[in-house]
């Protein structure tokens, strides 16, 4: 009888893992074509992977809450519909891949193999996942949860490995408590200074305790990697949007009649960026090492809100090859199915520089983390009506102009003061020299 095996897709550059967090389907549900068959979630964005084929899911090798790599085999399904016989493999099985075998693992697998249940399964908890190979091991070598939560991980973002099972069960007869790894040297301390320990918040019975969502806890990680791994420095220029204001009010109305869209401050504002990162490729580029990859596309992030108030980063590809009507109708779709949670992993893979609108919320700049691994920020102010000195050829006066601040944050070990200056400079210009009889 014919098996298909469901595997984890592809989800875009960066993206290499994701978490399962609920099954549509159940073992023996009949299952169509493009039907989704459970759900999962990213660092960047949650998701359904749909079936390729038509029959019968069999077997599930993940639970929720399990983190699987991409290209895994996650479920089983029988094309023919018809009962099969149970898969013989393990569900730890799909990742033996990631550590090279040696004697002992085949040692401790063996044992792991054989041994009998002690104590209740183990679970991820808090920021911690354990992978279903790590799981079976502290099941059947009766580490309990507590145990298995100080044992400190080698892997991603502190993740505990097989090896780190193999090295903690090698000593676990000798030591009262788990051993832990020397933690990795930070920038910081390989400079001299030692970290800080974090203060203990002590609650009273009048408090409330709020637990971070999955992904409020992923965007303060990548906060604090973000800040660890670019030297933060900022620029601050104003620009004069009065002719961008007059030139919108006026033709906004015929935009909406003719091209069934909204049109917004930020598709000009984003064109206008894209112009600039055209004139600075230098500032289109990663950083890997010590060396310097230079973008050959233009991709905007552009931070939207998710309806519990978190910030997402969709892209618009190839930015600056987009008209305004085109780079009206992207923001416009993005921002929609952001709102919507509609936005598909390829939709926020692939950025090179993002912008952000503090505005929005009323402020007039901000200083924006960058998004890794970019090398840049820009963060656009609210648009105030101003008092403002107005140069004419006839002399100077004060006039009510609309301004804004935008605020410039990019990463100094590769961008100095000149180039961030300049750049933001370019933006100014490019928005300062609006045509206000530009056709739409």
């Amino acid at each position: 009888m014919a098996k298909f095996e469901l595997k984890l897709p592809k989800m875009g550059e960066s993206v290499a893992e994701a978490t399962i967090t609920s099954w549509l389907k159940d073992v023996g549900d009949t299952i169509e074509a493009d039907e989704a068959v459970f759900e999962i979630a990213t660092d960047k964005v949650d998701s359904e992977v749909p079936s390729e084929v038509d029959g019968v899911l069999v077997e599930k090798l993940f639970d929720i809450d399990d983190v699987v790599q991409v290209g895994q085999t996650i479920a089983v399904i029988e094309i023919d519909g018809e009962a099969n016989e149970p898969i013989e493999t393990p569900k730890a099985e799909p990742v033996k891949h990631e550590v090279a075998e040696s004697a002992a693992v085949a040692e401790v697998t063996k044992t792991v193999v054989v041994a009998q249940e002690t104590v209740a399964p183990v679970v991820s908890s808090g920021d911690r996942f354990y992978s279903p190979l790590v799981r079976n091991i502290a099941k059947q070598e009766g580490i309990s949860q507590t145990e298995l939560d100080a044992i400190a991980g080698s892997g991603k973002d502190g993740r505990v490995t097989k090896n780190d099972m193999i090295a903690y069960l090698g000593s676990r007869g000798t030591q009262s408590a788990p051993v832990k790894e020397t933690p990795k040297t930070t920038p910081a301390q390989a400079n001299g200074v030692e970290k800080k320990t974090v203060p203990v918040v002590v609650a009273s019975g009048e408090d409330e305790i709020i637990e971070m969502t999955r992904m409020g806890k992923l965007i303060a990680h990548h906060m604090v990697e973000s800040v660890q791994t670019s030297a933060h420095v900022q620029s601050f220029i104003e620009a004069d949007v009065t002719k961008i204001w007059n030139w919108r009010n006026k033709v906004k109305n015929e935009f909406k009649q003719r091209e069934g869209e909204n049109l917004t401050f930020t598709p000009i504002f984003m064109e206008a960026v894209a112009k600039a990162l055209r004139d600075y490729p230098m500032m289109n580029i990663s950083v890997q090492g010590d060396s310097i990859i230079k973008k050959k596309h233009i991709n905007l992030g552009m931070a939207a809100a998710l309806p519990d108030g978190n910030l997402i980063v969709p892209v618009i590809k190839d930015a600056d090859q987009l008209n305004l009507v085109g780079m009206t109708k992207k923001v416009n779709d993005l921002a929609g199915r952001a709102r919507e949670n509609q936005l598909k992993p390829d939709d926020i893979s692939g950025g090179t520089y993002t912008v952000t609108n503090v505005g929005t919320f009323g402020s007039i700049m901000g200083t924006p983390i960058i998004n890794q691994p970019q090398v840049g920020i820009l963060a656009l102010g609210a648009i105030r009506k101003v008092p403002a000195v107005v140069e004419t050829p006839e002399g100077d006066f004060i006039g009510i102009r609309y301004r804004m601040f935008m605020s410039h944050s990019y990463d100094h070990r590769v961008v100095n003061g000149a180039l961030g200056g300049q750049f933001v400079k370019a933006v100014k210009d490019y928005l300062e020299a609006w045509d206000s009889d530009r056709e739409i």
